[in-house]
């Protein structure tokens, strides 16, 4: 099979797709032929040596949409399934850039059924990221929240997914993207002009760091994207941050509200899995708005 892998660090032009044997799947696993997987910022941070493996080959990909064609014992799945799946980690030979890659059964969600594949590729990830952030903050009804990088792929779905709850939320973006946030649920915009203390948390999409703990209450919470890299408390504010894990039970729950309308997923431009490194220079050149999705 071909995926797309490093076999040193830099820019795009390191990605390299090439000739690989087919994994197998063991004992509560299954492979996944792949329909479609999302390019997303950490390909960028493995590309870049930012997690290191240096004189490794490192697979590309977290994201997968595609049908189960072969499994391992002891799982509930059958060839055919159609699925949806996160396959996380920084530095493996193989990573969902390619057109078969083997999972742990228990990452495995059946893929939204209104959605192509291409679309149900852009959840896993982000999706998982948003939702895992917002239950650490843990707030109710009512509560207020502001997202930073509102009308990013993590920001969009925490948008979503506090107003589903019936969170206040406020979309924190550039001008020119409040009609998108809007769009997902956000009660209040800004650009930025936001009064010290108006917030009983924040969700840190755009990794913004200690400015952002000025907007939150007294005894609030804050909670970033990058793991280990919440600012310190300070005024007894809970800080955080989300370690993005597989969750095939809660990744079924976020495809079941894509079905109901409560999720949008946002595709921005689809590549051959053989101009992968085209992609990467794509979103290297910034001002997506949806992810980059590769197609075997």
């Amino acid at each position: 099979m071909r995926a797309a892998v490093v076999n040193r660090f830099g820019g795009p032009e390191v990605v390299e797709v090439v000739e690989t044997e087919r994994p197998e799947p063991g004992p509560r696993q299954v492979r996944i032929k792949v329909a479609a997987a999302a390019l997303n910022p950490a390909d960028e941070g493995v590309r870049a040596g930012f997690f290191g493996g240096a004189g490794k080959r490192i697979g590309l990909g977290w994201d997968v949409a595609g049908t189960v064609d072969a499994t391992g014992v002891a799982t509930a799945w059958g060839v055919g399934d159609q699925v949806v799946a996160l396959d996380p980690g920084m530095v493996r030979p193989l990573g969902t850039h390619a057109e078969y890659v083997v999972v742990e059964a228990d990452a495995v969600a059946t893929a939204p059924a209104t959605v192509d594949a291409v679309h149900a590729a852009t959840l896993p990830l982000n999706g998982l990221t948003a939702v895992q952030a917002l239950d650490l903050l843990g707030l109710a009804g009512g509560q207020s929240l502001l997202v930073t990088g509102a009308a990013g792929a993590v920001g969009g779905f925490a948008v979503q997914l506090a107003a589903h709850r019936g969170v206040s939320v406020t979309a924190l973006a550039r001008e020119a993207d409040e009609e998108l946030v809007r769009s997902l649920g956000a009660a209040h915009f800004t650009a930025g002009d936001v009064e010290a203390g108006s917030f009983d948390a924040v969700l840190d999409a755009a990794v913004l760091g200690e400015p952002a703990l000025e907007w939150v209450r007294d005894g609030g919470g804050y909670v970033g994207v990058r793991p280990g890299g919440e600012p310190a408390p300070v005024r007894g504010i809970r800080t955080t941050s989300v370690a993005v894990t597989a969750d095939g039970a809660r990744l079924a729950e976020l495809a079941g509200l894509v079905d109901e309308g409560a999720l949008t997923l946002r595709v921005a431009e689809t590549f051959p899995l053989e101009e992968a490194a085209k992609a990467h220079a794509r979103l290297a050149a910034g001002g997506v708005r949806g992810r980059l999705v590769l197609v075997p």
